[in-house]
């Protein structure tokens, strides 16, 4: 079996094919879908862990595993590094995923997963929002305007008539550009350089993603807001890193996409057990509807699920088997004797190998016997 790589150039490629519209309401279909059917019986989703550190400079690497029974495991490698744009002229977060056959054990694929992991931020936040926010929501507010809110606000944009977007950055540069990057795919709706204050009291819904330092939270003070207000809280992924100021958050419906997670990293690590709710596909598989919800101050705390990853990481390997694109490459051994782990030793099982690696392993193997005699 080869294995496929998906290139940021062949991400890039697909996104330009199939449209970033077409591409973020096919994703949003499937994360529903995959919300609805998710069973913890068939898919194993343990705790993810990683590394953080200070020295060289503050950032965290983290590893997220998913089982489908049968079918695949995915890990996702992530890294959350909130100096990489200023420094290295990276994004702040990097990703890779690593999709292997659950029969077999082989590495099927391998995907550049930066744009991806934005991508399915995005859309998990605009289901969370369809589910908890009114649908007539039209003002929607971004609090931190880098990589994350732009995908926030597309997401939106696909499930809510967005009419006017309030947003704001404590880097000015940052907010200057901010409708400039989202122009192609808002359409018509204004936009507005807002305070914090006009846009917890204007907004219907609310996505904040910031990059705020360990222990310095939270992002504002608790202040009125409209009272069914939808607040989708992305940047939270520290333990002792929130955004959300307490007293705010115990008077919201408080869902989380992972509870154990959020409650270590997220905004539910300042509740008690009690005042946090359902995860947010347990809402969705409930048999009933819950229209007060929308009524009410909502908050999905959205710490990450590896679901979303395996969502989008099959959406992107689809399109690019139907375009052609990605690079086939031999990464699983491939032996005339499996027990023979130095098979490949004899000059005529080289051919077994893979067709690339068969000609120059057999005429490397003639030459060191030539060179023993």
């Amino acid at each position: 079996m080869k294995t496929t790589v998906l290139s940021q150039t062949d991400i890039q490629a697909i996104v330009v094919e199939i449209g970033v519209d077409r591409l973020m309401d096919e994703l949003i279909a499937r994360l529903e879908e995959a919300f609805q059917n998710f069973d913890p019986r068939q898919t194993a989703v343990p705790v993810r862990d990683g590394f953080s550190y200070s020295s060289p400079r503050s950032g965290l690497l983290e590893w997220m595993p998913l089982l489908q029974t049968g079918e695949h495991v995915l890990m996702k490698m992530v890294g959350y590094h909130p100096r990489n744009p200023d420094l290295s002229a990276l994004p702040t977060i990097l990703s890779d995923f690593s999709l292997y056959n659950a029969t077999t054990g082989q590495l099927e694929a391998v995907v550049d997963g930066t744009l991806l992991t934005a991508f399915r931020t995005g859309a998990a936040s605009a289901i969370a929002s369809r589910f908890l926010a009114r649908t007539d929501s039209r003002v929607v507010g971004l609090i931190g305007c880098g990589a994350q809110a732009v995908t926030q606000l597309h997401a939106l944009t696909r499930v809510f008539d967005v009419q006017r977007v309030c947003f704001f950055d404590t880097d000015f540069a940052t907010m200057d550009s901010f409708e400039q990057r989202c122009r192609p795919f808002v359409g018509e709706a204004n936009f507005e350089m807002s305070s914090i204050l006009d846009i917890l009291e204007l907004s219907d819904i609310i996505s904040i993603a910031t990059t705020i330092d360990i222990g310095a939270g939270p992002v504002f003070d608790d202040v009125p807001t409209q009272e069914h207000l939808h607040i989708n809280a992305v940047g939270s992924d520290f333990p002792n890193k929130f955004e959300l100021p307490l007293p705010l958050l115990k008077r919201s419906f408080v869902t989380p996409d992972v509870r154990v997670q959020a409650e270590i990293e997220g905004e539910c690590q300042q509740l008690a057990s009690s005042d946090i709710g359902e995860e947010l596909y347990q809402l969705m598989q409930r048999s009933g509807f819950l229209p007060n919800l929308k009524q009410c101050l909502t908050v999905f705390d959205s710490t990450g699920w590896v679901l979303e990853d395996y969502a989008v990481t099959m959406l992107f390997l689809d399109h690019a088997r139907r375009l052609g694109l990605g690079t086939e490459v031999w990464m699983g051994t491939q032996s005339s004797d499996p027990k023979s782990p130095y098979v490949f030793l004899e000059g005529s099982e080289a051919t077994e190998l893979s067709p690339t690696l068969a000609g120059s392993t057999a005429s490397s193997a003639t030459e060191k016997k030539r060179g023993l005699s």
